[in-house]
């Protein structure tokens, strides 16, 4: 059975991820990238569907307990967990190095005190747990094929299969180190280079040092602001700079809910604020990254532009349910693909702008085709600004006139008459600066409860949307503006729960379904951070700093974030680690250090 969603770790390559458990098994892991299919699907199954345990042997055999300790090595994404026996101590440290041809997943084992007896036991299932391999042996190596797909394990212990999964027994004593390498390679290849694990080791070592090294801020909240950035690091595909929201599928928003998603593709929301938090502590070279991929997705179509595309830019991204999966926890269907890809979003339009501005005010290397694109998004809002959507929160309901859409589609034309004015761009000034006018007028009196004081979700809704959080903080209005205050003191009071938290909007009541769903779902941790943030804008720095430390607490004991939090349950849901989360964690410690908001 899978652990809780708190329980795992995350190692990657910078071209796909997995997720270790505190027993040491690895339950999810998608070879080569990201979006391929996984070889470990037993995080949203059994164990039948695939994983990878080694550590300490249980009694007469079974699964190992959890591990006493675990921690990352130092400012790394290489995992060590440590077990305390009867009969002695025990270290695995698991890692992905920088891919520099096959992706590999290592592991190495090391006697720590005494003497341990240590099981491995690897269960392969291609085609997220449907497809059994052949595993045979070439040599000394052992393969396991499926289609176009093989994965050879090279160890220097004995390995033997029984009941389709490939086992070693092996004892540790103070010194010893036992090493495993898993490594993918097409089928029809010829197999992949031996592996050096203590040399890959190192060169992983080396690289999470010289890159955190570029980290430019150093407040009182660095190492979990360090943290992040690794986490958003590892969510990067190198090859082209395309940025996952999280690297898992299908972990529910609610336990035994149906809201449960694919996000192993690139949110242009979420990549642009990533890419925003990047440039703001000192990664310019991913920001440069990501804005020659948005440049390849984009293309000569910015018309069409998508809400999400894959991590090489691609577009079809059809979803279809995996029916041989249980779910996590039963949470069902589980998804691959996801069919938002093709909504209509206006606010997408706004948050790559912004990105697009930020990257032009931080100093980085001009692009024309940036600037065209840029003019050529506002040419598009000029005529569809209006139009009903269906929002920032990818609703399956009946697109309205979501107020946060609008105002991005407003923060979009701002930002291109600050570019034209700054003289990187030509457009028509005067007549963009009436249509950002016409937009700011338009959500002033058709997104505003005047007897409420508060904005709403949308034009004639009485609901609210923790997104309205995000008027202040994008230079809509001020934040001392009576609106303001109103819209986050209303938030407070109807979408809050009694923890502090932030949920996206209300799942039940006169107005449930607007997200065209059932069920509810947990506080969005994205949204509380916002409302931080709101706090110390508008002078509540103590409380702002008491939530955002509170916010923090809710990290695992490794320093991630799922995308929701549940209150009731007290534990994290949905996909995991999620990028819309660590991002305004950055944010807010950014602003709190500012303010000298912060203890100690």
């Amino acid at each position: 059975m899978a652990g809780r969603i708190e329980d795992y770790a995350l190692i990657g390559d910078m071209q796909t991820a997995a997720l270790v458990c505190r027993d040491g098994s690895v339950d999810w892991l998608c070879l080569p990238r990201f979006d391929s299919h996984a070889v470990f699907a037993g995080l949203l199954g059994t164990e039948e569907h695939g994983f990878w345990r080694v550590g300490p042997a249980g009694p007469n055999g079974s699964a190992a307990a959890p591990a006493d300790r675990r921690r990352y090595r130092g400012d790394s994404l290489i995992l060590e967990s440590e077990w305390d026996t009867p009969r002695g101590t025990v270290r695995v440290t698991d890692f992905m190095p920088p891919r520099d041809g096959a992706p590999q997943l290592i592991r190495i084992v090391e006697g720590v005190s005494g003497r341990v007896q240590m099981s491995s036991a690897l269960r392969m299932r291609f085609s997220y747990g449907r497809v059994v391999p052949w595993v045979h042996k070439v040599g000394d190596r052992t393969v396991a094929v499926a289609g176009p797909d093989s994965v050879w394990l090279d160890t220097a212990v004995e390995t033997h299969g029984k009941d389709l999964t490939t086992y070693s027994e092996f004892t540790v004593t103070p010194g010893d180190r036992i090493t495993f390498t898993l490594s993918w390679q097409p089928s029809h290849k010829e197999p992949p280079p031996l592996p050096d694990p203590e040399g890959s080791l190192e060169a992983t070592v080396d690289f999470w040092r010289e890159w955190v090294e570029h980290c430019t801020y150093h407040g009182p909240y660095r190492e979990a602001v360090v943290r992040s950035l690794i986490t958003l690091k590892a969510l990067t595909y190198a090859p082209t700079g395309g940025i996952v929201a999280a690297p898992t599928t299908s972990l529910p928003e609610e336990i035994g809910g149906v809201r449960n998603w694919d996000y192993r593709y690139t949110w242009l929301r979420d990549a642009a604020i990533t890419l925003s938090s990047m440039l703001r502590t000192g990664y310019r070279e991913e920001a440069r990254a990501w804005r020659d991929w948005l440049l390849r997705a984009v293309a000569g179509d910015p018309e069409n532009l998508q809400i999400m595309y894959g991590i090489a830019g691609e577009r079809e991204l059809g979803e279809a349910e995996l029916d041989w999966l249980p779910g996590y926890e039963n949470s069902s269907p589980v998804r691959v693909g996801n069919g938002a890809a093709n909504q209509l979003q206006l606010d997408v339009y706004g948050e790559v702008t912004e990105a697009l501005h930020l990257a032009h005010m931080t100093g980085l290397s001009r692009n024309d085709y940036a600037a065209l694109l840029q003019l050529k998004l506002i040419r598009y809002l000029e005529t569809h600004w209006d139009q009903p959507d269906e929002g920032i929160w990818e609703v399956r309901g009946p697109r309205r006139h979501f107020v946060h859409s609008k105002v991005m589609a407003w923060v979009a034309v701002d930002r291109t008459i600050k570019l034209i004015e700054s003289g990187d761009a030509d457009g028509p000034l005067e007549r963009w600066r009436e249509l950002r006018d016409d937009i700011h007028r338009d959500v002033c009196e058709k997104g505003y409860d005047k007897e409420r004081n508060t904005f709403t979700q949308s034009y004639g809704s009485k609901e609210l949307d923790a997104s309205l959080l995000l008027i202040p903080q994008m230079g809509f209005l001020p934040p001392d503006d009576k609106r303001v205050i109103g819209t986050i003191e209303a938030i407070q009071r109807e979408l809050s729960t009694e923890d502090g938290f932030v949920l996206r909007y209300p799942t039940a009541g006169e107005e449930a379904g607007v997200d065209g769903l059932e069920g509810d779902e947990g506080a969005f941790l994205a949204c509380s951070f916002w409302l931080a943030d709101d706090l110390a804008m508008i002078g509540r720095v103590d409380e702002a700093r008491k939530l955002f430390e509170k916010l923090l607490g809710l990290r695992n004991d490794l320093g991630l974030l799922a995308e929701e939090w549940d209150s009731r349950l007290q534990r994290q849901v949905g996909n995991f680690p999620q990028a819309f989360s660590h991002v305004p964690l950055i944010d807010t410690a950014l602003r709190l250090t500012a303010s000298g908001a912060y203890g100690g």
